[in-house]
């Protein structure tokens, strides 16, 4: 059976990378809200109430990156997903809709200090790579940072859960 990989964890763990890494092993393209959301999104983010334009810009991506990634999983093929899910509702919104759809999920958190993740994100914003990151200010960043909900023991129970430290 195909596996749908989620890929979450806090602003600047290295979520992108992995799932580009992964996407190699397994011979599949990550799907990556960051990179859906520069591509469709930038040229109309404003200077204020960033936070209310991009969460229900970022539902949109969701629901499409999730309708891509059934597509692939209908076809016997993985599919991997970094969807930014910060909060444990948010996760657990995307735990029962793949219940509903009988979609098996192999959930990848990663997890770096606090400092590793502010300058990897300060270089990101400097030279933007292949991750198709957007900007992320410092005060976003610790904004996005106090947000992050880790996977509490009854999110994991039941679900195949990989803990990965990036470096």
């Amino acid at each position: 059976m195909a596996v749908l990989h989620l890929i979450e964890g806090p602003v600047g763990a290295g979520k992108t990378t992995y799932a580009m890494d992964l996407g190699q092993r397994l011979r599949t393209p990550p799907l990556v809200l960051d990179a859906w959301m520069v591509t469709l999104f930038r040229p109309d983010r404003p200077e204020t109430d960033l936070w209310t334009w991009y969460t229900e810009r970022k539902l949109r991506c969701i629901d499409q990156i999730w309708s891509v990634a059934v597509g692939l999983l209908d076809h016997g093929q993985d599919a991997i997903a970094e969807l930014g899910l910060v909060r444990g509702t948010d996760r657990a919104a995307i735990f029962a809709r793949a219940a509903e759809y009988g979609v098996k999920l192999r959930i990848h958190v990663l997890y770096s200090p606090q400092e590793t993740r502010r300058e990897r994100v300060a270089a990101r914003n400097t030279v933007q790579g292949p991750t198709f990151a957007m900007v992320v200010s410092p005060d976003m960043f610790e904004a996005a940072s106090d947000m992050w909900e880790p996977l509490t023991p009854a999110e994991c129970a039941g679900q195949d859960v990989r803990f990965i430290a990036s470096t």
